[in-house]
């Protein structure tokens, strides 16, 4: 865990233009979207001395917040532009995201996926009628090659993370949270966040800050695959050795010049890496306590705001509880290691 030093409370041009963006495109996105609710969570709540809101963004459409920055994507194309066709990359939840969206607005186009999606993920893409393409070992080799092949198809690339209309259809979770905080007595400190490739924090972050500036934002990964809190760290993009993670939809390296970059070192107050085991054991008590189904990045934003909330006092812990994608082989190994391993959700208190 390490803590950012914020030079000042005011927002940059670019979060200001993507706080800007979420404002304008949020009715129209909210035609095809849904508002998540914002929910408490008693176990947790109790376990951690601090209140504890989950914003259950794992109960979207497709099953991920993913949609809504697809849906702002391809709202920003014209006709024209969606006939000629659209390329996305994903690991899977982007790619459902896009596949919903062309279904909703109309279009055409393909998801390339790197070798080793998900293939519960890969199967609901197909289920739209969508064209997958296996490309790359790795997810940031499966954007690079996917921005090649749009452009030499005239078609239109639609980025997982690096695109600021990407950034701000996932800025509506944020500006949901403030509309669903308001009027409530007690105060919210802190909103907790999976990071992969930065962009449902950047949007996030900007929403939200541009309304409450003092609102501590927790950047959450796992251990084994932090490429952006590494690239913050070193000021540049920075890749690292990853390690597999049932994180899956947090995996992956960030593009070269990502504008993520810049607005995750403004924005995010606080880093928080959390490993396998706590993941499992998160992943285990949202089962037991909400009767929930969430997937390895949501479980991963749990693990990281149970172990930033426990014993912090003052205002509530908001949480952003990501998907629900997840195979019953992911959910039954993560089950099993818990078990084995005698974990509960106090492993992740006790750490």
């Amino acid at each position: 865990m390490w803590v950012k030093v914020r030079v000042g409370e005011s927002l940059s041009e670019l979060a200001r233009e993507a706080a800007a963006r979420t404002r304008t495109i949020s009715e129209r996105l909210h035609r095809h979207a849904l508002v998540t609710p914002l929910t408490g969570w008693a176990a947790a709540t109790e376990e951690t001395g601090t209140e504890i809101l989950l914003k259950c963004e794992h109960q979207q459409k497709t099953g991920s917040f993913k949609v809504r920055g697809a849906l702002a994507k391809l709202l920003s194309l014209s006709d024209e532009q969606r006939g000629r066709g659209v390329v996305a990359a994903s690991t899977g939840n982007h790619g459902l995201g896009v596949a919903h969206a062309l279904s909703a607005l109309g279009g055409k186009g393909f998801v390339c996926v790197p070798e080793h999606a998900s293939p519960v993920k890969v199967a609901a893409i197909r289920r739209y009628g969508v064209e997958v393409r296996v490309l790359g070992a790795d997810p940031l080799e499966t954007e690079n090659q996917a921005r090649l092949l749009a452009a030499e198809a005239g078609m239109s690339y639609v980025s997982p993370y690096n695109d600021l209309d990407v950034i701000a259809g996932q800025g509506t979770v944020g500006e949901e949270i403030v509309e669903q905080l308001d009027g409530r007595d007690r105060p919210v400190d802190t909103v907790v966040v999976a990071v992969g490739g930065g962009g449902l924090i950047s949007g996030i972050g900007a929403s939200i800050k541009a309304v409450l500036p003092g609102v501590r934002l927790v950047g959450a990964s796992p251990v084994n695959d932090a490429a952006m809190a590494a690239s913050v760290r070193a000021g540049e993009v920075t890749r690292v050795d990853a390690l597999p993670t049932i994180s899956d939809g947090t995996a992956g390296g960030i593009e070269e010049g990502s504008i993520t970059l810049p607005l995750c070192a403004e924005l995010v107050d606080e880093w928080v890496l959390v490993t396998e085991p706590e993941i499992h054991s998160a992943l285990r008590f949202m089962i037991d306590t909400q009767h929930q189904l969430i997937e390895g990045a949501a479980a991963m934003a749990i693990a990281a705001a149970l172990k930033t909330s426990r014993g912090s006092g003052g205002g509530a812990t908001v949480v952003v509880s990501c998907g629900a994608n997840i195979s019953s082989a992911a959910l039954a190994e993560a089950l099993l290691s818990a078990h084995l391993g005698g974990e509960s959700h106090r492993s992740v208190r006790d750490n």
